[in-house]
């Protein structure tokens, strides 16, 4: 018999099709009602990128459609356009030359002597001049110049549709009515366009590529297709696009090798891909020249018809998508998405069910968007970008940015997606052993501090308030182990997350000091972001590092490595977890107790412990539950959009869903683009990741060994339901409540067809009010219950229906 925190590996599939979940080997009885499309929808076309503009993207390839009438500016990526690294001239991984072991030593001693050191001392001994660090790029603009109609437009919509992934331009302009449909194919490898009206010969257009001036350009036009291709003058990365032009009826002609005329058409197609000669390997990070790749692509594509690209784009999108939906009251409306936002929380309930249904949806749609395998993760901005020296350069902030925009994944049902982000952790290591010796002195395992690039950038930077973050190891190897407690892949356990949080762990194993106050093993230096000075011990530290070790002593027991478990077992035993009530009822922050009750900074890190970590149990733990809400309280709701985003789930997992509900409902309201797009400012899309995650939050908890339905479920969702939803132990769940009690729930547990499971149950109501039915055997079971909380065995591939009597 096992504990359902730690299944046996999955060989179960769960698939979706027509509106049913199918479990093969069982019956399903808690399908979904038929939820609303979900949209975004404008009735103009863009005249911001970034607060109106429409992403699409398949991982790789990431366009923005505004949808202009006369011109039409289709702006597009390839996340591996980046500037910068090996090749750029300076550039060395944020690395000293020699070990910078007499600076730590000098730093730990002043705060030994003094309690603290600024944290422009700490820089100043510690911190880096970066050089060639790059920026993540815009490749350019697909720009469509229409044949000139004064005649006026009329009936103008713009939409995204979150279910087919597809982005729709329609209006009517002359008499005549005109269709644009924009979507990005992840199993063709294109962005497809398509041209359309309702009368013939109707599409006259000029298109041209241009890009910016930060590198060569060579433009060629071959039937049809404009090929563009150079390099980067900062490090003499390869790029290419290739873009062609499939018209019906009308003429095609080329301009110079640089542009393409279409005249007369009935409706026309436009294919785009792009790649450059990135290779995700350290330490040149170069590949092959990607022209016979994209050819060869762009030759299979361009075979096709827009309906065949189209049906294989629908069907791989929605295999993911299709897997989760929603319902809280939402309903078709003809509102736009600015009105819904400017009308939200005043008085129009289903207009603010739809709108935070959307919401939902759209953080579960850009994932899918921008994190597909066989490219890099999603960075700060997913994979859309507009500049050449976009904010924050556009790239992986390892101090809670790339981790939050992954939390959702494994929640609503989307693992697939961790693929870019474990294939790019892994890319890390090798320079991060690097970073563990010539930056901390250590010589066994590997780290990173606050950010990254694409090209294994594993080194410090000099920014006082945010460049000290050795922890970002630990927290990145949290999802390894997330992965494996929500699937049950022993394998994957065993064979990719195991070696990786072991090399964590023993660097940390080296690192960490021993506290002269009280002999607990401690972080030094240490500092909560992005406030306060360098100390000893800060929670935020004190947590991660506790959150690794004891994941890798779990799985060092799970796996039979017990040389291992017993040197974990050893450091484990007076570690300092970072968990301390304050003087004033709060969380602390540091060590010491210097926390000001008047602190509204929108960075919240010393709450680790409560989510994305698991040591405060809201059952077990009140004082420390108490503490927390304490803290959240004194820091306020607000924040940017990415904080916004963690306090939901940080109120969810504080089982307080009126609260959660709240600090949606103002990230709505403060940090919300028009177009969803969450708003630090500028746009970063965290917040969206992190919001979508928070739902799933108040739906369903599963962090500690007990499957809890409906936790902070708010009065606002009093009746709904929802499908799909993965929790920890290989299982599945559907749901339906009414009148803010759960009247059904469906548990598919996935785990191998021999495997007893012994599920923890938690319900929102005393269980004696429940039946539990063995869907699949067609038997009732004995729940054994104390109030809201029970247990019962569950064999593997088999489905159990929990029903209010």
């Amino acid at each position: 018999m096992t504990r359902f925190l730690f299944p046996m590996p999955l060989n179960t599939l769960l698939v979706r099709g027509c509106g049913l979940w199918l479990l093969l080997g069982s019956t399903c009885l808690c399908a979904a009602d038929t939820v609303m499309e979900s949209s975004i929808r404008f009735d103009q076309s863009a005249n911001s990128w970034e607060s109106e503009g429409l992403p699409i993207g398949n991982g790789a390839l990431g366009a923005v459609i505004s949808g202009g009438i006369a011109n039409d500016h289709i702006q597009f990526n390839e996340k591996t356009l980046w500037t910068g690294g090996p090749g750029a001239e300076g550039y060395d991984f944020g690395w000293p030359e020699k070990p910078q072991t007499s600076a730590l030593k000098e730093i730990r001693k002043a705060i030994a002597k003094d309690g603290s050191v600024t944290p422009e001392l700490a820089a100043e001994r510690l911190g880096r001049k970066i050089t060639a660090y790059g920026d993540y790029q815009t490749f350019g603009e697909l720009v469509l110049t229409f044949a000139k109609n004064d005649s006026g437009v009329s009936h103008y919509q713009r939409s995204l549709s979150l279910d087919n992934a597809q982005v729709d331009v329609n209006f009517e302009q002359g008499g005549v009515s005109y269709k644009r449909e924009y979507l990005a194919s992840y199993p063709d490898g294109v962005i497809a366009v398509k041209l359309s009206a309702n009368k013939p010969g109707k599409i006259s257009l000029t298109a041209g590529l241009t890009v910016p001036d930060n590198r060569t350009l060579t433009t060629r036009i071959e039937n049809g297709r404009l090929i563009a291709s150079g390099k980067l003058h900062s490090n003499g990365l390869q790029f290419e696009t290739q873009i062609q032009f499939l018209p019906q009826g009308g003429e095609l002609a080329a301009i110079d090798n640089q542009q393409v005329q279409i005249s007369g058409a009935d409706s026309l197609v436009i294919l785009l891909n792009a790649g450059t000669d990135y290779a995700q390997q350290f330490s040149q990070y170069r590949g092959a020249n990607p022209h016979a790749k994209l050819q060869q692509q762009m030759d299979t594509a361009g075979a096709k018809t827009f309906a065949q690209i189209q049906q294989n784009h629908r069907q791989d999108y929605q295999a993911l998508f299709n897997r989760v939906q929603l319902d809280i009251g939402q309903k078709a409306i003809t509102k736009t998405t600015p009105d819904l936002l400017g009308n939200y929380k005043k008085g129009d309930a289903v207009s603010d069910r739809t709108l935070e249904a959307t919401y939902f949806q759209f953080g579960r749609y850009l994932l899918i968007a921008s994190s597909r395998a066989g490219s890099l993760p999603a960075n700060l901005q997913g994979v859309w970008n507009n500049s050449i020296t976009p904010p924050w350069n556009d790239d992986y902030h390892v101090n809670i940015n790339l981790q939050m925009n992954y939390w959702l994944a494994e929640t609503t049902n989307m693992p697939e997606l961790m693929t870019p982000y474990f294939d790019f952790v892994d890319s890390l290591v090798e320079p991060g052993k690097i970073s563990a010796k010539r930056v901390a002195g250590v010589n066994k395992g590997w780290t990173l501090f606050l950010n990254t690039n694409t090209w294994g950038f594993t080194g410090v930077i000099q920014w006082p308030t945010a460049f000290w973050q050795p922890e970002a190891s630990a927290w990145l190897a949290q999802h390894y182990y997330e992965h494996y407690l929500f699937s049950g892949d022993k394998t994957f356990l065993r064979t990719r997350a195991y070696p990786l949080m072991k090399s964590a762990a023993e660097f940390w194993l080296e690192f960490l000091i021993k506290d002269p106050r009280d002999g607990k093993w401690i972080v030094s230096p240490s500092f909560s972001p992005e406030q306060g000075p360098f100390t000893n011990g800060a929670a935020m530290s004190q947590q991660i590092v506790f959150d690794l070790l004891r994941n890798t002593h779990e799985a060092a027991v799970l796996l039979g490595d017990k040389a291992f478990q017993k040197k974990l077992d050893k450091k484990l035993q007076n570690f300092d977890n970072g968990l301390r009530i304050g003087s004033w009822g709060q969380l602390q922050e540091w060590k010491e107790d210097r926390d000001d009750p008047k602190n509204e900074h929108r960075h919240i890190s010393h709450l680790f412990a409560l989510h994305p970590g698991r040591q405060i149990d809201a059952h077990k733990n009140p004082e420390l539950l108490k503490a927390a809400r304490t803290t959240l309280n004194a820091r306020g709701d607000g924040g940017t959009g990415w904080s916004q985003a963690w306090k939901v789930n940080m109120w969810a997992r504080a089982l307080d869903g009126n609260r959660a509900h709240k600090v949606l409902g103002e990230q709505l309201q403060r940090s919300t683009l028009s177009n969803l797009w969450d708003n630090h400012p500028p746009f970063q899309i965290d917040g969206n990741f992190g919001a979508t995650a928070g739902v799933a939050e108040m739906l369903v908890q599963s962090h500690n060994g007990e499957l809890h339905l409906l936790p902070a479920l708010p009065d606002a969702w009093a009746s709904g339901s929802v499908t799909g939803l993965r929790v920890r132990g290989g299982i599945t769940l559907d749901m339906k409540w009414r009148n803010r009690e759960l009247t059904e729930a469906t548990i598919y547990v996935n785990t191998e067809s021999k495997t007893t499971t012994t599920i923890q149950l938690r319900g929102p109501h005393p269980l004696t009010k429940y039946s539990l039915t063995d869907a699949t055997r067609k038997t009732t079971l004995e729940l054994t219950f104390e109030g809201n909380t029970g247990s019962f065995n569950a064999q593997g591939r088999s489905t159990y229906l929990l029903l209010k009597k």
